[in-house]
């Protein structure tokens, strides 16, 4: 029992780590451990009870083992040899060379998943994020990331006997975790400050080790701040009103961008993973202001170079929205600082920086202050230009500037231990450096199918007894009859086909849509011959109810004494029960309403264990179907309605007529071998293509490496080119409104023969600009019915010749399409030299705008 008395004396007590066994504490505060098997393995071979007690925590496990167990293990030949292996494995990866480069990349997200006992994350933005920082260690980028360190991080979850989802919120002991305070030269935590309105706020800073990447997490519990509201600003990740949400954002992007320059650390790019820590860009502004004497225009620019923004969402419901009000609160002293007026600062988060009752987008600041924007899969692409097209009124949608990247997993992080064992005896040697490589992937066409059936059944079974443990452990913690812990004990069978569907419950993601016809799905569960099962896990946010719902729903329907041994919904889910899922059940489901799911990557955690996917095609399936081994639900449609009873009839009979079948159709051999080559095919695939070393590897060359060549060119000469390109924007700003396009110039005459050249040619007043002022472009393509320009290219017209204050600007183009083509024209500022990183707002003229 706690007790509380005044005041108390702090230290903390280590454990007498052997000599033999000095290293111990280095490589329990590595989470290096988290991805590489031999390091887990020294330290459940301490004590394996206590391995599983302390939820994979490295440190806590060498705070709770008994030093009997150390002297022991001091003495013992096979641990002392199996020690010296895993301290040379560490040694040989984190000496690796570094990347050739000056970039740093400061990476900053609201939630971080990387090992179970670190519990600050909520579902898939924080499990990529995890994966981020892992690839990027493997690969010797140079990264750090930030976040947010919570007192009681993301909820646990509890179902009551009605199948309720109930939330319990353990605290975390901050020095039983794999992270250190960061301190000084004297030993001193280091603190930073941010000022909020009541007073100013102290912020610790943590260090975690992912491998050769450092993870800085910020904590405002600390004795310097009085008032017990910010001492609970980092207190629970997603909680409380949006007055607490103002207030963590600002420790995320001031705070961090502030810890980091505490730390003697200067990045070079700064990574706005979803919207939270936008703030960070009003504080880059504020030290350029101060630092370098820029207006608070050249620091936007100066600043906006080096940005990258990647959205997340698909739906307007996911961003964060702060009132006006609120935002004066918080930023009325910045807005002091800075010189600026509170209705400047809006304008950076606003739609329509002139509608004074707007609220203040986060999602909005990322755009407007970062060159670089990208979504996290080629469907996402789309989606997110139609979302944001609003930002600048006078593109086609198709130009909005978003790119893609699609996320990946970390494969070693994923990759169960059987099937890596049996890569290391099919594949080449050094096939976990090889990821990007085809050859390296063909060799599992020379795994025998016997033997990859086997690895997957040995999971299966492995998955089971897992799930019994959580079934009984949940039925006894509720103090459940004997009789419905007897039953937890008697559900699934090893040898059934076994479906598994694990995400958060949002309404968008359906996830009651397999029991829509609750006696089919009894058909196909009960077939004899052929029998199926279903494991389902989730949790609902705090505050949905329909999410809850339908938890509630699924649990009563695996009461069915029908359904009873055949349908389980496992509790609390997290990378450990995401793991043992995707790593042994045989087909992964996945059926959200298209263009909602941005990308996900459970499916290519299954797909990479040879689980078979059968989903929707949308995120990162609908690009990687064809070649995936999987099935799909539904066509490339946009959602309706009405595709949900489509789509679970598709289910059905998918599982009715092929899928089941196929799994159950065995060769002399007990071997599914149709089932087997597309499990081959998964394998190849997935596991090449949608590895995060991949993902890292497209930022690093598509967004990093241009961000960071730009704003080395911008900071030369203190900052020179930006007011530069300040005084050159007065001067186009100035002569826009006097800007004409005189002459479209004339279309071709007749039929043009293809292969052959057509001459563009347009006029345009400049009102005394010079020609390289702009950019003169036409946009060819072909008409569609609606009369509107579709599949449009934009060529660039450069001058050719002038007339006074008008110019020509002309070229021959061969069109590469047939058909009832057509073209425009449009003029705009010459200040980019990337599409992608045209700014918000765009001056930009058409043709039709000069009454052509």
């Amino acid at each position: 029992m706690a007790f509380e008395v005044q005041p108390i004396r702090e230290f903390v007590v280590r454990p007498a780590i052997p000599s033999p066994l000095s290293r111990l504490e280095e490589l329990a505060y590595n989470l290096f451990y988290s991805w590489e098997p031999a390091v887990r393995a020294l330290f459940r071979r301490l004590d394996p009870a206590l391995w599983r007690a302390c939820n994979r925590n490295t440190v806590l496990m060498l705070g709770r083992v008994s030093q009997a167990a150390l002297d022991r293990a001091a003495t013992d030949p096979r641990y002392l040899l199996l020690y010296r292996q895993v301290c040379d494995r560490f040694d040989a990866y984190m000496q690796q060379p570094p990347a050739a480069t000056d970039r740093l990349v400061a990476y900053f997200c609201m939630e971080y998943g990387i090992v179970e006992c670190l519990p600050i994350y909520s579902g898939g933005l924080g499990i990529l994020a995890g994966d981020f920082l892992k690839a990027a260690s493997d690969s010797g980028e140079p990264v750090v990331g930030v976040g947010l360190l919570y007192q009681k991080g993301y909820l646990e979850q509890a179902l009551n006997p009605d199948g309720w989802q109930q939330e319990r919120y353990p605290v975390n002991d901050f020095y039983s975790l794999p992270i250190r305070p960061v301190t000084d030269e004297q030993g001193r935590e280091i603190r930073v400050w941010v000022q909020l309105p009541a007073a100013p706020l102290a912020i610790r800073v943590w260090r975690a080790q992912v491998g050769r990447v450092n993870l800085y997490l910020l904590d405002t519990n600390v004795e310097e701040n009085r008032l017990p509201e910010y001492r609970a600003i980092t207190d629970q990740l997603y909680g409380g009103d949006n007055v607490t949400r103002i207030r963590q954002e600002i420790v995320l992007g001031i705070g961090g961008v502030r810890a980091l320059r505490a730390l003697g650390l200067e990045p070079t790019v700064f990574h706005m993973n979803e919207g939270h820590s936008a703030f960070l860009a009003l504080e880059r502004i504020r030290i350029l202001m101060r630092e370098h004497g820029l207006s608070f225009e050249e620091a936007l620019e100066a600043s906006r170079a080096s940005n990258v923004f990647t959205t997340h969402t698909s739906v307007a419901a996911g961003i964060d929205l702060f009132e006006p009000r609120l935002m004066h609160e918080y930023f009325q002293e910045y807005c002091r600082d800075t010189g600026i007026s509170f209705e400047q600062l809006m304008a950076l988060g606003r739609w329509n920086p002139k509608d004074a009752s707007e609220p203040f987008s986060m999602a909005v600041l990322a755009i407007r202050a970062s060159s670089y924007r990208n979504a996290v899969s080629r469907l996402h692409r789309r989606v997110s230009q139609q979302m944001w097209a609003g930002l600048w009124p006078q593109l086609p949608v198709w130009e909005v500037p978003f790119t893609s990247i699609t996320n990946g997993v970390h494969l070693r992080s994923w990759l169960n231990t059987d099937l890596a064992s049996l890569y290391d005896q099919y594949l080449q040697p050094d096939w976990r450096d090889h990821y990007d490589d085809p050859k390296t992937w063909e060799m599992v066409d020379e795994i025998p199918d016997r033997e990859l059936f086997e690895v997957h059944l040995r999971r299966k079974r492995r998955l089971i007894d897992f799930v019994h443990e959580r079934l009984v452990a949940s039925a006894v913690a509720r103090k459940a009859p004997a009789a419905e812990i007897e039953r937890a004990r008697e559900a699934l069978d090893p040898d059934a086909f076994t479906i598994g569907f694990a995400r958060r419950f949002a309404a968008y993601k359906r996830a009651t849509l397999l029991f829509r016809d609750i006696a089919r799905l009894k058909r196909i569960l009960s077939n004899p011959q052929m029998p199926v099962q279903i494991i389902i896990a989730g949790k609902a946010h705090p505050k949905d109810h329909p999410g809850k719902m339908m938890i509630r729903e699924i649990v009563q329907l695996s009461r069915d004494p029908e359904l009873a041994k055949r349908l389980v919904f496992v509790e609390d889910y997290g990378i450990q029960v995401a793991r043992e899922l995707v790593q042994g059940v045989d087909l992964w489901l996945n059926n959200p309403r298209r263009g909602e799911e941005a990308c996900g990557t459970s499916g290519m955690k299954a797909g990479v264990n040879g689980v078979l996917n059968l989903s929707i095609l949308d995120g990162w399936y609908d690009e990687a179907y064809e070649e995936s081994g999987g099935w799909a639900i539904g066509d490339r449609e946009p959602y309706s309605e009405d595709q949900d009873e489509v789509h679970a009839r598709a289910i059905y009979s998918l599982l009715e007529n092929e899928i089941v079948p196929m799994y159950y159709d065995r060769g002399k051999d007990g071997v599914p071998v149709e089932w087997m080559r597309r499990v081959k095919q998964s394998l190849k695939y997935i596991s090449r293509q949608f590895d995060c070393r991949r993902m890292v590897a497209e930022y690093m060359s598509q967004l990093y490496g241009p961000a960071h060549a730009a704003y080395s060119e911008i900071r030369r000469d203190n900052f020179a080119l930006v007011r530069r390109r300040a005084q050159w924007n007065a001067k186009v700003l100035k002569a826009w409104d006097k800007i004409r396009i005189v002459d479209p110039g004339p279309a071709p005459e007749g039929a043009v023969t293809s292969g052959m050249p057509i001459r563009l040619r347009v006029a345009v007043d400049l009102a005394g600009l010079r020609p390289d002022d702009v950019r003169v472009e036409a946009v060819l393509g072909r008409i569609g019915p609606s009369g509107k320009l579709e599949s449009a290219e934009v060529v660039l017209l450069p001058p050719v010749e002038q007339r006074d204050s008008v110019f020509i600007f002309a070229r021959d183009v061969q069109p590469q399409q047939t058909g009832r083509l057509g073209y425009t024209v449009r003029v705009a500022p010459n200040h980019f030299d990337d599409p992608l990183t045209r700014p918000c707002n765009p001056l930009l003229k058409w043709a039709s705008d000069s009454g052509n």
